[in-house]
Parts: structure tokens; sequence; C-alpha cells
């Protein structure tokens, strides 16, 4: 069994007066936070708060673009170029990371959110293009990936740091894509659920899938997504149960 795992989460994806998720009691729990942009979700205030509350933590801080659509929370494909996606993303990342200097924080790496995290995990061409953004805007920042899919091959074709991430509370499929929102199998919800399948993955390297016999993937971070109302919860109970059986909870990078 692995001796260590990162845990994160989708933080700061609140908007003006609109709330999403309990960011203070989820950053108590997580190592590592992907802080909304400003485009599926957040705004100046709320990456700033964010991101004061990852530093008193001491959690690390990595940069989360999605699609600029707040009415969809990025979970819808918005038809684009590959090269308007990538000056997409580094306008995200460079708002980030210019609060982050307000804040005295570094933004550590990437990670795509929802419909163009899983547009890059299957498209060759948008996963080069986000690659390319990251290298070109910081020599030293890293990407987080869905794990065994195209952005993980493509920041290692490109030698471009690149960890790999599995989901706590999401179904996948025997491509290793995680199984669609609208679908059956979708979300876990009971978070003992989760971390048995977590501990059982720590053991094996095995992800059950909801098509076929379970697929092998590598992680070096687990996912808890932060904008259900049981998300701190269930944070807590993997992560009780995981350092219970001898694993510690450590970020995959230092801040």
């Amino acid at each position: 069994m692995s001796l260590k795992i990162d845990l994160n989460s989708d933080l700061g994806e609140s908007f003006g007066p609109w709330q999403m998720g309990n960011d203070p009691d989820m950053l108590k729990v997580v190592t590592s936070a992907n802080v909304a942009c400003g485009g599926h979700a957040s705004d100046p205030e709320t990456m700033f708060k964010t991101l004061e509350l990852a530093k008193q933590n001491n959690v690390v801080v990595g940069a989360h673009p999605g699609y600029n659509d707040k009415e969809g929370f990025g979970r819808r494909v918005i038809p684009m170029q590959p090269v308007e996606i990538g000056r997409m993303v580094a306008v995200q990342i460079g708002s980030l990371t210019a609060i982050a200097a307000l804040v005295g924080v570094k933004v550590s790496y990437v990670k795509p959110h929802g419909a163009l995290g899983n547009l890059a995990a299957r498209d060759k061409d948008v996963a080069a293009e986000i690659v390319r953004v990251v290298a070109e805007i910081d020599k030293e920042l890293s990407v987080l990936a869905i794990s065994g899919n195209e952005l993980e091959h493509a920041a290692r074709a490109a030698g471009v740091p690149v960890y790999s991430e599995i989901f706590a509370d999401r179904g996948y499929l025997s491509s290793g894509q995680l199984v669609p929102r609208d679908k059956n199998g979708a979300m876990i919800e009971d978070a003992n659920e989760a971390a048995d399948r977590l501990l059982a993955f720590m053991k094996d390297g095995l992800m059950p899938v909801i098509d076929g016999d379970p697929i092998r993937l590598n992680a070096q971070s687990i996912c808890v997504h932060g904008d259900s109302p049981t998300a701190v919860s269930m944070a807590q109970t993997i992560r009780q149960k995981l350092t219970a059986e001898g694993i510690s909870i450590q970020p995959f990078l230092t801040s």
C-alpha cells in the first residue's frame, strides 16, 4: 500500500453573493486546493478570500480554469478552437496568479475544470494546447490531470511536470473517462463507500468501472468535489479512514 496521497478539492467557486460549498471547513481537511479563476465561477474577492484561507491552512494552491460559462458552471462544452481555449486558460491562470501575489502565496499547478477537463482528457489537440500554455506561462507550473488520459500524456510528452488524480466521488468508464453526470453511476454520494473504494485502490491500483472489469490507474492525488452539501463530511471520512490504515495525507507538491 502506498504510504502517502494528496487530497484535493475544487474551491473558490462562489460568485458575488452566490455561495458554493464550504471552503473554510474544506480547507482544514484537504492538502491541495484547485481555485476557480473567474471562468466557470469566482471573482476577485472570492479568489482573494480563498487564497487567504489556503495560506492560513498551509494548503498548496493550483489554478482551476474552466469555460467562461458561469450559468452552466463550466459543465457545458463551448465550441472553441484549441488556440482559443489556450488563450482562455492563460487569462484565468494570470488572474489567479496576480491575486496570489497580493496574498503572498504561489500558484503551483493547473487543473482544468469540468467540461474543459473532460475534453482535455480525451482530445489530444486541446490537451497539447493547454500544456503548451502552462509551460509558456511558468516553467515551474505543474499539471494535475485525470489519471491515464490525454492531458497526462501531453504533459509527459512535453516534459511538463504532471501529477495524476483519481476521483473519490465519481464513477468511471472502462476508457478511464468519468461517467457523465447525467448517467446512472456518475456520482458516489456515500462517504463510507467512497472511502472503501479508495482503500481498495490504494492496495491494488485498480479502479472499478460501470461497464467492464476494473482498470489500472496511477494517482498522486484524490479529488473530493467541493460543490455538494456533504463534501466536507465526505472528505473528513476519507481522510480519517485512509489515515487509520497508515496512509499519510500529504500534498503532491510543496508550496
